[in-house]
């Protein structure tokens, strides 16, 4: 509370936001240039580590396969969370948006929510993928082909921008003059089935289908295990095989929810502007960590990146390196 009565809100490291004449004040300090120097950092390790994974899939060959597509199609959408949602975030935050409500913020808020949902529905459908080459290896390539693939694509895209453009079309009715109870009904809805659809359905889909794999993982290894006579040296093999599964599994769903779950735990039980808009980062940073899981992890992608940062396929023809 001010001298003159007007309440001040510090919840940002570079904004003070007064109540009355709602002036946004900028005050910066170390604090604030670190931040956005963290930020800014965040948004350009997330555009070079996914365009790295998009034109590694793109150009060479060996890598036009189902599973890649999907990869790719998640590349974009964290690509477009680095160059359109993270500056746009740091321009406009949430607790200025909060306060200041204008179309800017209403388009940042659709985008926001379409390419971050859009991220999580391929993360699932990647899971999908992964399920019949480990649990359905025979009927595989049958059923996970380019046809399905491209259809699994455009069913994440499509209910992504229907899920960002409900939720922000129905906030943009609650302000008009005619919206009274009615529309405050469909925004929580909107919010509600925005929150499931985002989140809560693809968690669950991907929690049970990595559970199928990882069990599925451990009775194929103890196969392996009974029919080598049970030897020393293949129960270490099958020791390693158990390791590697269960690591694999522990990073891909634990980078997800550490990142994913505060954020949507936030938002259905609270409305605490700073919690959430800290929390919104760190789902965002999920972007930045994707490549590193679903790329950095095979050796295949490590040759790619060499190649491409050092300039080799710009020599030749090498689209057709054999990368494995």
């Amino acid at each position: 509370m001010t001298s003159t009565g007007s309440i001040v809100y510090d919840m940002h490291p570079c904004y003070k936001i007064y109540n009355v004449s709602y002036i946004l004040i900028s005050t910066p300090s170390v604090v604030c240039v670190l931040f956005y120097v963290f930020l800014g950092s965040l948004s350009v390790v997330t555009v070079f580590g996914n365009l790295l994974v998009i034109i590694s899939i793109i150009y060479f060959k060996q890598l036009h396969t189902p599973t890649n597509s999907l990869i790719l199609s998640l590349a974009v959408a964290d690509l477009l969370v680095g160059v359109l949602v993270f500056p746009s975030s740091m321009a406009f935050p949430f607790s200025l948006c909060l306060f200041r409500e204008n179309v800017f913020c209403k388009v940042r808020d659709s985008i926001y929510i379409t390419l971050c949902t859009c991220s999580i529905l391929n993360l699932c459908c990647i899971s999908i993928d992964r399920y019949y080459a480990v649990c359905q290896p025979l009927t595989y390539r049958i059923k996970i082909n380019h046809s399905a693939v491209v259809v699994m694509i455009l069913i994440s895209w499509t209910v992504s921008v229907i899920t960002g453009n409900s939720f922000t079309f129905a906030e943009l009715e609650q302000g008009t003059y005619a919206c009274k109870e009615k529309c405050f009904i469909d925004v929580l809805l909107a919010t509600t089935m925005g929150i499931i659809l985002s989140f809560y359905l693809p968690l669950i889909i991907m929690l049970c289908i990595y559970l199928k794999i990882f069990l599925v993982a451990q009775r194929h290894a103890r196969s392996i295990h009974n029919t080598t006579c049970q030897s020393t040296k293949s129960g270490a093999t099958v020791s390693k095989m158990e390791r590697k599964a269960t690591k694999t599994l522990a990073i891909v769903m634990g980078v997800f929810l550490i990142c994913w779950t505060p954020c949507f735990v936030c938002t259905t039980f609270t409305s605490v502007a700073s919690v959430i808009e800290a929390l919104n980062w760190l789902t965002l940073s999920n972007s930045m960590l994707n490549p590193l899981i679903y790329a950095f992890f095979y050796s295949w992608f490590r040759s790619a990146f060499r190649m491409i940062i050092s300039g080799k396929i710009f020599k030749g023809d090498s689209a057709n390196t054999k990368l494995f």
